[in-house]
């Protein structure tokens, strides 16, 4: 398998790329492609000595910043890292594509190079989450704010096919993220989304208010773009106050209690730290696509290589084919 990376998306480019490269070549043996300007990349990886074993550079001149106009992807930024790791996933020269860079970019690049799968109108961006008990799938996490009710419908089922392909999830539960639990609840949109899904190959299990996704009641959160990026920001933010809440509980004093619960606390942080899951998938594209969280350490990204890795190893698309196709025949069926 062969894996192409985005040398110079992210924050902390191309060193954490190139770390989470090397480590996941050693940990997984996936083969890598890694675009960006060689000359830097050979410079980073010989001053911080990173092996390039199994690591093949692909020269790119140019970057796309997270300043950038998105669509500049396809032609002034044609030469930039993304883009250039987009037509090499394009031409078959790699298996899926992996990128901590501008959410917008990728979004682009996936839409217009790549091109989405056939039925699928919407690619979604699918976030994993931690709950009290495991973790949940956000789709859509934000690439499309404004949905109609059957994008929501396939969001579900693709939502549902990756929480049991990568994840293992059996049977996982689709909830759709209302303001009330009620069939009768939300807007137009909502109310639509509830039949269609109710209506999929799936284990939809009704609405789902938000305060009852932490709790772990579904496995897979639906909404539009709008509303699930307000929840994954909200999210994001919640878990920062927590950590500097429990981190102010076990100063001064507090100390030999915090030594007492030393494992715990560490098991704690872990289970809520991003870079355990690597990236978020964009689902509905004709090839795989994981987007890395921009910050992404090294450790992160050897994380979304790996989720990149699980993708084509569990046959995500191939799945969710089957599924479109199925749901296709059974509409032509009920006409």
């Amino acid at each position: 398998m062969k894996i192409i990376v985005d040398g110079f998306g992210g924050d902390n480019a191309p060193l954490a790329v190139l770390e989470g490269c090397a480590a996941a070549v050693k940990e997984y043996g996936v083969d890598l492609i890694v675009t960006g300007d060689e000359s830097i990349i050979k410079k980073t990886a010989a001053e911080h000595q990173i092996s390039l074993d199994k690591i093949e550079i692909v020269h790119a001149p140019d970057v796309i910043s997270m300043h950038d106009d998105p669509v500049s992807l396809l032609k002034a930024k044609s030469e930039s890292s993304m883009a250039v790791a987009f037509k090499l996933l394009k031409e078959g020269k790699g298996d899926a594509f992996v990128s901590g860079g501008s959410t917008g970019a990728i979004v682009v690049g996936a839409n217009f190079i790549v091109k989405r799968l056939k039925g699928i109108k919407r690619a979604g961006l699918a976030t994993v989450i931690p709950t009290i008990n495991g973790c949940y799938l956000l789709m859509d996490a934000g690439a499309n704010l404004d949905c109609k009710p059957e994008t929501l419908q396939y969001f579900g089922i693709m939502g549902s096919i990756y929480m049991n392909k990568v994840l293992g999830v059996k049977n996982p539960r689709v909830g759709l993220i209302n303001v009330g639990t009620e069939d009768t609840k939300g807007g137009e949109l909502q109310k639509e989304a509830y039949a269609l899904l109710q209506n999929s190959p799936i284990n939809f299990t009704g609405n789902v208010e938000a305060r009852a996704i932490p709790a772990g009641e579904v496995d897979v959160a639906v909404a539009d773009g709008f509303t699930g990026n307000i929840v994954l920001k909200l999210t994001e933010g919640l878990g920062s106050m927590f950590s500097r809440k429990i981190k102010g509980m076990f100063t001064g004093a507090g100390k030999i209690a915090a030594l007492m619960l030393m494992g715990k606390l560490k098991d704690f942080k872990k289970s809520m730290d991003y870079t355990e899951y690597g990236g978020a998938p964009l689902l509905g594209t004709a090839l795989p696509v994981i987007k890395a969280h921009g910050s992404s350490n090294g450790y992160a990204f050897k994380n979304a290589i790996r989720q990149a890795r699980d993708f084509v190893q569990g046959g995500v698309n191939d799945a969710i084919k089957d599924a479109i196709a199925e749901l296709k025949e059974k509409e032509t069926a009920q006409e």
